[in-house]
């Protein structure tokens, strides 16, 4: 794609990163086919490539984010399917990441739409207020159809059940059983340990059992993913440094052999670390060490030998692939293996590289969009018959579990179980 910026706009290093994407870019619409909103839609602006038109004009130009640009990229799920598909090695992620902070910076929004996106960015990243804000919010359900648009959509959201603050999340050191083969750090997932605690003991039982020490890291938090995705880059920043501090503080002799990741969404973030930070010098060595650490739990597990099988399994498992694992991480194998070696039958559903409709706070942001999504997952899902459905992200469990009736577990939740840990309380009886 022919470009046009300025020598003076070139000097700005976000800008000339985004030049080197866009010429990438040879129009060829092979991302319009992986797109979860043109395959809805329809429209070329919905697509990633129509995106990318908007987006050099917008940047090209200098001037303010118009409503149509808005309207477009707002509806983009960042699910990076298209870079997936794409044969010219476009990087999306980037492209849209900056277009998503220049509209933070230039464009006004409608007062009810900052408030809404005001309140995730302070509420989510924080588990006291998210599981405060949560136990008003059922409160508030039965009123629920009385209340606006969004807000109703909000409260009828809430889990009925809002998990207790479990003892792991707090920092400290599990220690492995048996011989100590390996040490890792692990991030708690801010919004993942309110909505499902139980993901996250299910980890620190599964690496204990296999040899591996637990740090949970005094002033680790959330990683920034929520506020990055919603243009916040000031938030994003300060949240990643704390972690990347609270990490470098644990790994100061460099004995830490990963950060362990149980939540996808985090994990492309964190994984991208060291390209967020790129351009400051206080911080680059430090955040491209903590990105080349990150590993899903999977990625983790893999390599290893799992412990003895408690039983022969029957189960069907269906798993679903984040977006943020399989488009993001390009972490694709990993969970199915270790599902077999499990011993659980598994399958994957029609339309697998498709989104749910979670991506974030895309579901309460975009709920038509993302109910079509939810909707047509589900259908492809409950397509194979399973006893339960797997995947290894927070949002996409919610998302899917409001959709279908058959019980949505973690991946980690059945390895630890199949292992000798408790069966996940989403499984019946």
């Amino acid at each position: 794609m022919q470009t046009n910026f300025s020598i003076a706009q070139l000097a700005d290093p976000d800008i000339a990163e985004a030049e080197q994407i866009l010429r990438a870019c040879v129009h060829c619409g092979f991302c319009t086919a992986t797109c979860p909103t043109y395959v809805l839609l329809g429209d070329e602006l919905d697509s990633p490539r129509g995106r990318i038109y908007l987006i050099k004009d917008m940047l090209e130009n200098d001037r303010p984010a118009s409503d149509q640009v808005v309207r477009h990229v707002d509806r983009c799920l960042s699910c990076l399917a298209c870079m997936t598909t794409c044969p010219s090695g476009v990087n999306y992620m980037h492209l849209v990441d900056h277009a998503r902070r220049h509209i933070e910076r230039t464009h006004t929004r409608p007062v009810p739409e900052r408030l809404l996106r005001s309140l995730l960015a302070y509420v989510l990243p924080r588990p006291g207020v998210f599981r405060l804000s949560l136990r008003g919010a059922t409160m508030a359900r039965p009123f629920a159809r009385a209340l606006p648009g969004r807000l109703r959509r909000l409260v009828e959201m809430t889990p009925r059940r809002v998990s207790r603050r479990a003892k792991v999340d707090r920092p400290q050191t599990v220690a492995a059983e048996g011989t100590r083969r390996a040490r890792v750090a692990l991030l708690s997932s801010c919004a993942q340990q309110v909505l499902a605690s139980q993901i996250n003991e299910a980890t620190i039982r599964l690496l204990t059992r296999h040899g591996t020490e637990v740090v949970i890291a005094e002033g680790m938090g959330c990683c920034g993913a929520l506020v990055h995705h919603l243009g916040k880059e000031a938030a994003a920043k300060a949240q990643a440094r704390a972690n990347i501090d609270a990490w470098c503080k644990v790994d100061e002799t460099g004995e830490l052999d990963a950060i362990i990741v149980n939540a996808s969404g985090c994990g492309t973030v964190i994984k991208d670390y060291g390209h967020m930070f790129r351009n400051d010098p206080q911080y680059r060595a430090k955040a491209a060490r903590i990105s080349a650490l990150a590993r899903d739990i999977t990625e983790f597990m893999v390599d290893r030998d799992l412990a003895p099988l408690q039983g022969q399994r029957r189960e069907r498992v269906t798993y679903h692939a984040a977006c943020s694992m399989q488009h993001g991480q390009r972490v694709i194998a990993p969970p199915k293996q270790l599902l077999q070696r499990a011993g659980f039958s598994v399958s994957e559903p029609a339309e697998s590289h498709l989104c749910c409709g979670s991506a974030g706070t895309y579901n309460l942001l975009q709920p038509e969009l993302a109910d079509r999504l939810g909707a047509r997952k589900a259908d492809n899902l409950a397509a194979t018959k399973p006893d339960m459905i797997a995947t290894g992200n927070i949002g996409c469990m919610t998302q899917i579990a409001q959709h279908l009736q058959v019980p949505v577990v973690h991946t980690v939740e059945l390895l630890d179980w199949a292992t000798g840990g408790p069966k996940p309380p989403a499984l019946p009886d």
